[in-house]
């Protein structure tokens, strides 16, 4: 653009040799790339946004981060109009690129680990270095998460996405139950000035190469971690606010892909690195994060509605699945019973058919079973011929024992049986190895359908045993559907 050509000029003393439009995200802000090629290269980022305050509050920001040293593209110039500026150029590698093979996989490798740690592990200085100080009057669209913008986003959620499934409602007991959940988020703000980043996600973390950086130190860190520098991008929504949100935002990232393992790890690296700033138990915290979980897949919600049902752009429609496979997988572990009515919403939204055909058509399902021998081994119905079959014979059995025959491998009795020397547990390391190899390369072919039987003489103890705890196990190393049946029991359950 001539605009941002003639703020190069001014800034370089140099005429752009070229000027390439990047491409766009969900903004209507518009990026370019400024290079000059003569004796030195030199090359800026150039923005046009033609919201002057929201420009404002960027810069603005920015130039607070700066002055604090954190690590964001520095703002070199501004016009007199405000619309166009430049800043520092970091690059095309963002996190969300870098780790793309373990968002299709759903296995993370320990470089893709460790760099989703570094960045996360920075963000409370950013939240509270980087917020002590500002002038929160700039933030746009308001300078703090208050009740108008916990209200807006709901009600966004509420009409750009669950009013166009055609879900009845009551409007009374939603009203309601928003209230609630409101009053419960804003109990939640901290005294302190806490920057609340509002996009805190992979796609605005950009990853700086370093220079003479090692291959391996002795904190852990891989090479690729100590390889790049996280920096951050696109906060111009930021204000005031709860540090949970920012938490909330990145782990439970739509598109991430992120199995519940790894979802804990990072939240307890933020935890280590929130210490020098706040104190508060694990349990407390992880109780509080649970409502900006909610709270913040419901917004995002909101925002793919929008962006795909009324701007047309099929880039969030796409992500919707994701979003509501979030949504499943919280409420199944906690409902969230303290909003009856909402619950039951998001419940029967996670239900529908268009979401679960989107689900169906997209993920990989693990059936797991446990059984008796005599009684034959169980059928797939999937039509792949069956799967893997585990033969737990060879394990210590309780059923021998009297004390045992009215107990199952659930109970607390047979598990301490079992583990009492060790040989089950160092069974099921051998399963883990195999099954995780067979699941991450599932995953890679697009594949629809896996099975694990394990046998024993009466389904009862060992093979119960050893089905709950891969079931568990694969539930939370990937990101997939895992079905769980003890046919000899008759019981079933969903991961």
């Amino acid at each position: 653009m001539k605009e941002l050509e003639e703020l190069f000029e001014k800034y370089t003393g140099k005429r752009p040799d070229s000027c390439v439009e990047l491409p766009s995200s969900g903004s209507n802000r518009r990026y370019f790339r400024l290079q000059s090629h003569d004796d030195e290269e030199i090359s800026l980022i150039g923005a046009y946004g033609t919201s002057v305050e929201e420009n404002n509050a960027f810069i603005t920001i920015d130039r607070h981060f700066i002055s604090k040293g954190l690590s964001v593209p520095q703002v070199r110039i501004v016009s007199d109009d405000g619309i166009f500026y430049l800043q520092d150029d970091l690059g095309d590698i963002t996190l969300f690129n870098t780790i793309a093979a373990g968002r299709e996989s759903g296995s993370f490798s320990p470089e893709e680990v460790a760099l989703l740690k570094k960045s996360i592990a920075m963000l409370p200085k950013l939240q509270f270095e980087g917020g002590a100080g500002l002038d929160y009057s700039i933030c746009y669209p308001q300078p703090e998460f208050d009740h108008r913008m916990v209200s807006f986003d709901l009600n966004y959620f509420k009409y750009c996405f669950l009013k166009t499934t055609g879900i009845e409602l009551k409007e009374i007991e939603l009203y309601e139950d928003f209230s609630r959940f409101s009053r419960d988020l804003l109990a939640l703000s901290c005294t302190q000035d806490v920057f609340m980043y509002r996009d805190f996600q992979a796609r605005n973390v950009m990853l700086v190469p370093k220079k003479n950086s090692g291959s391996l130190q002795a904190n852990g860190e891989s090479g690729a971690a100590l390889e790049y520098e996280p920096y951050f991008i696109d906060f111009q929504g930021g204000r005031k606010g709860p540090f949970y949100y920012d938490l909330a935002s990145f782990v439970w990232q739509a598109k991430a892909n992120y199995p519940d393992e790894l979802k804990d790890e990072l939240i307890s690296t933020y935890l280590e690195a929130l210490k020098p700033y706040v104190q508060i138990s694990e349990e407390e915290f992880r109780k509080n994060l649970r409502l900006f979980v909610l709270f913040r897949t419901m917004q995002v919600l909101g925002a793919y509605g929008f962006r795909g049902y009324f701007e047309k752009k099929p880039h969030f429609l796409q992500s919707v699945p994701f979003a509501i496979d979030n949504l499943r997988r919280m409420i199944s572990k906690s409902p969230f019973s303290e909003y009856p009515y909402l619950n039951s919403l998001l419940v029967s939204l996670t239900e529908m058919r268009q979401f679960q055909d989107l689900r169906k058509s997209a993920q990989l399902v693990v059936k797991v079973f446990s059984f008796a021998y005599k009684k034959g081994i169980p059928s797939d119905d999937s039509g792949n011929g069956g799967g893997y079959v585990f033969d737990c014979r060879a394990i210590e059995n309780p059923g021998k024992y009297d004390h045992y025959k009215h107990f199952t491998g659930l109970d607390s009795e047979v598990i301490s049986f079992l583990e009492e020397d060790g040989g089950i547990t160092k069974y099921l390391e051998h399963v883990y190895e195999l099954a995780d190899s067979h699941v991450k390369r599932y995953i890679e072919r697009k594949f629809t359908s896996l099975m694990f039987c394990f046998g024993c003489t009466g389904g009862q103890h060992r093979s119960v045993y050893c089905a709950e705890h891969l079931a568990e196990h694969i539930s939370k190393r990937f990101n997939v559907s895992v079905k769980l049946v003890h046919r000899e029991l008759g019981l079933d359950k969903e991961f």
